[in-house]
């Protein structure tokens, strides 16, 4: 199970901050977020090694960013199942967030894949789509202020990562990404592996390794409503992975900000 947070801000200079723990298998083997996809050259994503495809990645030539995650029940690949990681990258051959949702709410055969959810964004909008494994995905957009996906809807307070961290995103300063230490508050956030005994580790944001499975990197995103984009990746759980700065490439280095 992954999480995704996302914080609208239409009107703001930084109009989109998405901040993601990526939960797997810990033999399952991935790259880094880099240009992996010669067919999709403007493309910067993490790469699953297994199904090729991506948990996330971001279109530096448009700025419009996607990420899929599982649904409940749904964890790992099927036998006759397409690789959820295509997905992403579908979404990415669209020039805005909405064409995206759009299209894919009218187009994709959701019965090709295991249940999924998905979010799609850029600097203008943000949507959820979900696909429960049959028919068309539902596309929703996403409302101004915090949201928080998981295997569930999103703010969807029966969940208990949710229920225990929505709070905390939303009381939580909003990063600042030209501040160099801007995204401390939120770093904090993602690298929490605590939880109530009474309640379970579905609780906790940093899954420890147990079983096999835990979370394995963590990404926080900026959006900026001049162009800027912003990605810095931590290659392991937040809190013991450092933070680093992802080379964006095409049309999007004008406007990179070193840190």
């Amino acid at each position: 199970m992954c999480t995704v947070i996302l914080l609208r801000r239409p009107d703001h200079a930084w109009p989109l901050l998405l901040a993601a723990n990526r939960d797997e298998r810990l033999d399952r083997a991935w790259d880094p977020p880099a240009a992996h996809w010669p067919q999709h050259p403007n493309v910067t994503g993490g790469r699953d090694r297994s199904g090729g495809g991506t948990w996330m990645a971001l279109d530096t030539t448009t700025g419009v960013v996607a990420a899929v995650l599982n649904r409940p029940g749904s964890l790992g690949p099927a036998p006759g199942k397409r690789s959820r990681g295509v997905l992403p990258l579908l979404a990415l051959a669209h020039r805005t967030a909405a064409d995206a949702a759009r299209h894919l709410e009218t187009a994709l055969p959701a019965g090709e894949w295991r249940p999924f959810n998905m979010v799609v964004a850029d600097s203008r909008m943000a949507f959820f789509l979900r696909g429960l494994g049959h028919g068309r995905p539902q596309a929703l957009a996403l409302h101004t202020g915090i949201t928080m996906v998981t295997s569930h809807d999103p703010n969807d307070l029966t969940h208990p990562r949710i229920r225990r961290h929505l709070p905390r995103f939303t009381a939580a300063p909003p990063p600042d990404p030209d501040h160099p230490d801007g995204w401390r508050d939120w770093e904090a956030l993602l690298a929490d592996d605590g939880f109530d005994p009474a309640v379970g580790i579905a609780e906790t944001l940093r899954v420890p390794p147990r079983g096999g499975f835990g979370t394995v990197s963590s990404s926080l995103v900026a959006l900026g409503a001049d162009g800027t984009l912003h990605w810095r990746f931590a290659a392991g759980p937040p809190g013991e992975a450092p933070f680093e700065r992802v080379a964006l490439k095409g049309r999007a280095r004008e406007f990179n900000r070193e840190f």
